[in-house]
């Protein structure tokens, strides 16, 4: 599909972008051709440049690595201007509220991208702001991921509907993203994750109401084999996400039988693809014959970071 003709069919500008439920399947499906082709044009060295003249403000109240960078190198290749703002830069940080900090900042920015932990702080900021405003991460979602993961997928396997994702690890954010996306895409999500540690039971039944729509598959088990099981996709995380280190040494007792490694990727299909959102801990999580692989495409996804979040800037703020 070309700009073009996307451009012609959606008319997303001005929407926010705080979870993959706020969107269609079809819009979904848009915002990933659109980032192959933004992917296309830049190894092409053809120039595309809709945010001229326009500013970003990235919000960071958690560190990171490939939510900035691709941000930020993002802003800058669409021709537009980026503005980190931590915590500690802003009156955030000094108790100033979310409403009057987005009143300020939409009469100064053209767009906001915050990454946070509440998800209640996102909602609230899109809530009074007067741009868009795009979920970078919250301790609920990661849409922004997902939607670069499911983007890499379509590359490698060139569709998505009817494909076994297996999601190994701890029921958080990612977990709850790649359901709410596999279900609007027609993806079977197999969540293996041990007791206690399961994902929002309110987001699995959002997932499983939205599949029922679309012929996907939404199922957690306690049993990683089953989980992997014939899956086209093995994906994991860290055991202890940002915000949970002091809970390290009980995580690992209790995920050390949820390991990806060599005996439980056998159980996959033979043309499985491991993905992992980063950053990872080699030998923990995943083993490093599984991590450096060669079904692992975890580099693939973390370049289309830039591209699927160069889409999503296009098509709501440019």
């Amino acid at each position: 599909m070309s700009l073009a003709q996307a451009g012609a069919t959606f008319a997303l500008k001005g929407r926010d972008f705080i979870e993959l439920t706020d969107y269609t399947s079809e819009e979904i499906r848009y915002l990933i051709d659109l980032a192959i082709e933004l992917k296309r044009k830049q190894k092409n060295g053809e120039v595309y440049q809709p945010l001229a003249g326009k500013t970003v403000g990235l919000i960071f109240e958690k560190s990171s690595t490939r939510t900035r960078i691709s941000f930020e190198v993002g802003v800058y290749q669409l021709g537009g201007h980026a503005l980190f703002l931590s915590k500690n830069d802003i009156q955030l940080g000094r108790g100033e509220t979310i409403a009057d900090t987005a009143g300020v900042m939409s009469r100064y920015l053209d767009g906001l991208m915050i990454r946070t932990f509440g998800h209640d702080r996102v909602i609230e900021l899109a809530k009074h702001a007067d741009i868009p405003v795009i979920n970078g991460l919250s301790d609920a979602a990661h849409p922004c991921q997902v939607l670069a993961d499911f983007q890499t997928v379509y590359e490698y396997k060139g569709k998505l509907e009817g494909l076994k994702l297996a999601y190994i690890g701890d029921g958080n954010n990612m977990a709850h993203s790649l359901m709410l996306g596999g279900a609007k895409l027609g993806v079977h999500v197999s969540i293996g994750s041990p007791a206690g540690y399961e994902p929002d039971p309110q987001i699995v039944a959002q997932a499983r109401e939205i599949a029922a729509a679309t012929g996907a598959v939404i199922e957690v088990v306690g049993d990683p084999a089953a989980a992997v099981k014939d899956a086209d996709v093995i994906y994991t995380d860290v055991w202890a996400s940002m915000g949970f280190e002091e809970e390290q040494k009980v995580r690992e007792a209790a995920f050390a039988a949820y390991q990806v490694n060599e005996e439980l990727a056998a159980l996959a299909k033979p043309d499985y693809l491991f993905m992992h959102c980063l950053p990872a801990h080699r030998g923990e999580e995943v083993s490093e014959g599984v991590i450096d692989g060669k079904h692992s495409i975890i580099f693939d996804q973390a370049e289309n970071r830039l591209h699927a979040q160069k889409a999503l800037m296009a098509a709501l703020i440019g």
